[in-house]
């Protein structure tokens, strides 16, 4: 297995090798080179299309996300070259942050995809975007929209410029804007880190009083991004249902000790308090900006609908059920089924995977069931390697 990804790792260099090297453009009339910001995950492209670049006498900066792509906009950035499909924040929702800046909001962006549909062009056209370059590029486009968009925003940008000794004290100052905005995204990132971390800790939180309690808010979440990625969700909603459907129970913290952890069957009053927990959960959630948390009130309020319309707390029915609320549904009655509760034993994995089955199109959402399904194997490897240890039988779900 290594050496064929070794082959193909090798192929793959040797394919950009044999790139031309393009002659500049004659056209382009600077007073320095232009400056092409390339963003993408994947290494591998952003070193080839800064070769292409430089090949054509531009000089280039390179980001790995958005988030630093925003912040090395303040070196003097000419040109974006973007990927689409990025996690954390794509290339649609990275072109809509730049037009909307009152600084950088006419940069010439070109969106460098593997996405060629009309919808995702009018997508992108709708967020800003200059040009597009499909995946797999050639050399040659790339240079023929770059020269062209370049053109343009030199013969704006001459209007603007205070000449050569201007740009002198500017490239003297970059070094120390570089350390700047390194610091400036190594504290977006921790930020970003501080503000899942403290979800987490909520969630712990809530579920405190269960002893596999950090095991299963970890399932949950992977066990959901799994199903998103078979659903083929953006980037973004992977990320955001990985880290909101741990959330989905919140609102026990809500319901009396008696109730939540009892051995034996619930009453009906008790039932009536425990069914309660919904919407405590979303009222504990609501009103935030982040995107995270008000996918977890989302999922909170609606995990135990049905598709059928039986559920609980508002009794909708199929795709009036929000997506994510749809796929919580799923992978919480396997986490709960499969796992040791206070008051009742768990299933074997097998037992489950067929009552998943059979309830598809009553309880469950028919394609999010055979997406889980689908990624059985990885399902089984996450519960292998976070599980405490289960066996035995009941259903009664909480």
């Amino acid at each position: 297995m290594l050496n064929a990804l070794a082959g193909l790792a090798n192929r793959t260099e040797e394919a950009w090798a044999a790139q031309p090297v393009l002659t500049p453009p004659s056209g382009l009339r600077l007073v320095r080179q232009a400056r092409v910001l390339v963003v993408d995950d994947d290494q591998m492209v952003r070193t080839a299309l800064q070769r292409v670049l430089r090949s054509l006498n531009y000089e280039t900066e390179a980001a790995s996300d958005g988030h630093e792509a925003l912040a090395k906009l303040a070196l003097d950035i000419d040109l974006v070259m973007l990927d689409a499909s990025m996690p954390s924040m794509d290339g649609f929702q990275l072109t809509r942050r730049i037009r909307e800046s009152t600084q950088y909001g006419d940069l010439p962006i070109i969106m460098v995809t593997g996405l060629g549909s009309a919808l995702d062009r009018i997508r992108a056209v709708e967020a800003g975007v200059s040009d597009f370059v499909l995946k797999p590029f050639e050399a040659v486009e790339i240079q023929l929209r770059s020269t062209r968009l370049l053109t343009l925003k030199a013969a704006t940008d001459s209007l603007k410029r205070r000449g050569l000794e201007l740009e002198r004290l500017v490239e003297e100052r970059n070094s120390d804007i570089r350390r700047a905005l390194d610091d400036m995204v190594v504290a977006q990132r921790r930020t970003e880190a501080a503000h899942l971390d403290t979800i987490r800790r909520l969630v712990l939180a809530a579920e405190y009083k269960h002893h596999d309690t950090a095991a299963h808010i970890e399932r949950i979440g992977l066990y959901s991004e799994l199903v998103a990625r078979r659903l083929t969700l953006s980037p973004s909603d992977i990320e955001i249902i990985r880290y909101g459907s741990p959330m989905h129970d919140v609102g026990k913290i809500g319901i009396p000790d008696g109730i939540l952890m009892k051995p034996g069957s619930l009453t009906p009053d008790e039932w009536r308090i425990m069914r309660t927990h919904p919407a405590i959960g979303a009222h504990i959630l609501q009103g935030s900006t982040s995107p995270v948390i008000q996918a977890g009130e989302a999922i909170a309020l609606s995990h135990h609908e049905k598709w059928d319309g039986s559920g609980y707390p508002a009794g909708l029915a199929g795709e009036a059920i929000p997506l994510f609320g749809r796929i919580c549904a799923v992978v919480d009655v396997f986490d709960a089924l499969t796992t040791n509760r206070e008051y009742r034993d768990a299933l074997t994995t097998d037992t489950v995977f067929d009552m998943l089955s059979r309830e598809a199109g009553r309880h469950f959402d028919p394609e999010i069931v055979r997406a889980f399904l689908g990624s059985r194997k990885e399902v089984e490897q996450i519960k292998s390697n976070l599980d405490k240890g289960a066996s035995a039988d009941s259903l009664d779900l909480r």
